[in-house]
């Protein structure tokens, strides 16, 4: 296997979440939804009728959790599996399909668009794949709109990131790792994470016309209003899209 995707043409990522299913949210990364939602509330001043798009949705997990809240939320992900899950007890409000993040379709359709943890930015690692991830989600956007944005902090790879290999030229980590499926079978993978460095997220979001508001240094279930530090797992990005 390699970074580029399988021999069917799928992405690397569509037969780990295969094999992962329901047991994805048994991680403990994905614990700290609730948090993470209210902080993107009050950060994004997200109210009942918002019309969210979460790029990289997984299970559904915070697109459920705003649904609950009153926000229109549509969710895709590459993963059929994931958007089945999703899918399968979203409350009112709640949508998803599947699609590929680096092929959004929308054209100024949402108020916000959300992608957090890693769900599809930072797993695009070849091709201007991450770049054509924010690129569709800029034209997602209406005029005037918000984007929250997380990405694995390349300064805590460096540092901390030890079970990884950690590409100087090309800021990907490489890591070997086992995960479970529902009934705890494990299957070996490879995982390929983009490491961006605030400067670089600015530049990155600038050229798409999305002005930075806030670059805040982060973890799941912590997310806050913190200057960047080389101590957190993760940079969450606030932006806002020009005129």
């Amino acid at each position: 296997m390699s970074d580029s995707g399988t021999a069917a043409g799928e992405h690397w990522f569509e037969p780990i979440a295969e094999h992962l299913g329901a047991a994805y949210l048994r991680y403990s990364f994905t614990k700290g939804t609730r948090q993470e939602c209210d902080h993107l509330v009050a950060a994004l001043d997200l109210r009942p009728g918002t019309r969210i798009l979460d790029v990289g949705c997984g299970p559904g997990r915070h697109a459920h959790e705003l649904a609950r809240r009153g926000m229109v939320v549509h969710g895709v992900d590459i993963s059929r599996r994931f958007v089945e899950l999703a899918s399968a007890d979203a409350p009112p409000g709640a949508t998803f399909e599947r699609l590929d993040a680096r092929a959004l379709p929308f054209d100024a359709e949402f108020d916000v668009v959300i992608c957090l943890c890693q769900g599809a930015f930072g797993l695009m690692t070849v091709d201007r794949g991450d770049d054509l991830v924010v690129g569709g989600m800029a034209r997602a956007l209406r005029p005037g709109g918000r984007l929250a944005l997380s990405a694995f902090n390349a300064y805590f790879a460096v540092k901390y990131h030890t079970e990884a290999t950690f590409d100087a030229d090309t800021g990907v980590a490489h890591e070997v790792t086992e995960v479970r499926d529902e009934q705890g079978a494990p299957a070996t993978v490879d995982l390929w994470t983009g490491c961006y460095t605030p400067r670089e997220l600015r530049l990155l979001l600038d050229r798409h016309g999305l002005d930075v508001d806030r670059v805040s240094s982060v973890d799941p279930g912590g997310y806050g209003s913190a200057a960047p530090t080389t101590e957190t797992s993760e940079l969450l990005v606030l932006a806002t899209r020009r005129p």
